[in-house]
């Protein structure tokens, strides 16, 4: 049965097309600084949102339509979702996925039956894959749903709950191996605290990163060679989480020598909850070599928590496609929809237009970004603004040929030193404005 078959296969119509059911800036063969769009961009479709998201909120039930969970089974509706999903890709041309384990198959009452529905679901989502060639971007181990991670897993008290959280994941790195992900992505669930009342921090960050240690040793054990990721996020679900945002996760990596294992899954709305823009955090990522991949959404400015909406904001996605683009783009990650739509928009065709217009929204952002980089414009500034580092005695500040003692003596008699000039922040962000409005 097909749940999609009243539309066609979304196609590229240009800016002017009135088609809701069709793609205004994503072209997926235009080449953009010698690259197809689809290779820049690399969409991927997050497989819990999408097929298993139900729409309840903290105050409300259910409210999507989902005519393939009418199935009552949970293995006969989990068998369905496979055939829904690829379904779903091919329409929108999307060639890569996510998931959780949980997502994919039904948990059971024993670590062991889990691993068993996996095993089933995982075979049909393997021939599906060879049938229509799209690819597993990363593979993840939920570790925060179940009641058993209450207080965590690798950072749980419990350390039997740190033995049920390693099994699982090794798990699901296998089946991640076995589809050929590209990556795997350890994100921190509930891996914080409530209060330090009750917490041993140390203890707790410590296991942590026995945990990821453990991980690494194990991807060389089965010859996993997908790149490892972090996914940072300062709160939710609980009011501290170990991995607050890019800085913090950076520091973490390196004080315990994970650094050249792990690279940043970073996520939008959580650098909107931290405090920071996204591409602050890419940035920061970029510079200390540890980009990794994309979750692709936005939050809401006026609501303090995790929206995961699909992103329609161009200004975002012109900033977060500069940064990829100025740091040589995403190696082994993409771009994953990790993204919702509203409770209110409940129907399958929603679905299908949430993700039209978010692939739209970034490839107007990759080709405005594209353009900005051509131009230097703000790379021009940059040079200009720093100049005085290449040359004299900032030169020698660069190549550490001076030291206090020298400082002092080169400012000691000036009467006058170098003038500061403009930021130009105004003019600056009116330019990308204009970039942008075109």
């Amino acid at each position: 049965m097909k749940y999609f078959d009243k539309i066609d296969k979304i196609k590229y119509e240009g800016s002017k097309s009135s088609n809701p059911f069709a793609f205004k800036y994503y072209n997926s063969n235009e080449l953009i600084f010698g690259k197809k769009m689809k290779d820049h961009l690399k969409f991927s479709m997050a497989y819990w949102h999408t097929m298993t998201g139900k729409g309840v909120d903290p105050f409300g039930a259910e409210t999507m339509e989902r005519p393939w969970d009418d199935e009552q089974d949970e293995m006969e509706k989990a068998k369905i979702r496979v055939k829904v999903a690829f379904e779903f890709m091919e329409k929108l041309g999307l060639e890569y996925f996510a998931f959780h384990d949980r997502d994919i198959a039904p948990e059971g009452e024993t670590l062991s039956e889990s691993n068993k529905n996996l095993d089933v679901i995982v075979d049909l989502i393997e021939k599906e894959m060879k049938r229509t060639g799209i690819k597993l971007l990363w593979g993840t181990a939920n570790l925060f749903y179940n009641k058993r991670f209450v207080n965590g897993a690798s950072t749980s008290p419990n350390a039997d709950i740190f033995a049920f959280s390693a099994a699982q994941v090794k798990k699901a790195m296998e089946i991640t191996k076995r589809l050929n992900g590209a990556g795997y992505t350890f994100w921190g669930g509930r891996e914080g605290y409530e209060t330090l009342l009750n917490t041993d921090m140390k203890l707790e960050q410590d296991n942590f990163a026995r945990f990821l240690k453990m991980a690494v040793v194990y991807a060389k054990e089965i010859g996993f060679e997908g790149q490892f990721y972090i996914e940072p996020k300062p709160k939710e679900p609980t009011k501290h989480q170990y991995d607050y945002d890019s800085a913090t996760v950076i520091s973490f990596l390196r004080k315990h020598g994970l650094d050249k294992d792990f690279k940043l899954n970073i996520e939008t709305n959580h650098a909107t909850l931290a405090m920071h823009t996204m591409n602050h955090e890419i940035r920061l990522a970029a510079d200390n070599d540890m980009l990794g991949s994309v979750d692709a959404n936005q939050g809401d400015l006026l609501l303090g928590w995790d929206t995961d909406q699909f992103p329609t904001n161009v200004y975002d996605t012109t900033l977060t496609m500069y940064e990829v683009l100025r740091a040589g783009g995403l190696k082994s990650g993409g771009l994953n929809f990790d993204a919702k739509v509203k409770r209110s928009s409940f129907t399958k065709n929603d679905l299908l237009i949430a993700h039209i217009a978010g692939m739209d929204a970034y490839a107007a952002g990759l080709r405005i970004a594209s353009k900005l980089l051509e131009d230097g414009v703000f790379e021009n500034n940059l040079k200009d603004r720093y100049r005085s580092y290449n040359e004299g005695i900032g030169k020698q500040i660069v190549s550490k040929e001076v030291g206090f003692k020298e400082l002092e003596e080169y400012v000691m008699n000036k009467k006058e030193l170098e003038k500061n000039e403009s930021g130009k922040q105004e003019l600056l962000e009116a330019i990308l404005n204009q970039y942008i409005i075109g």
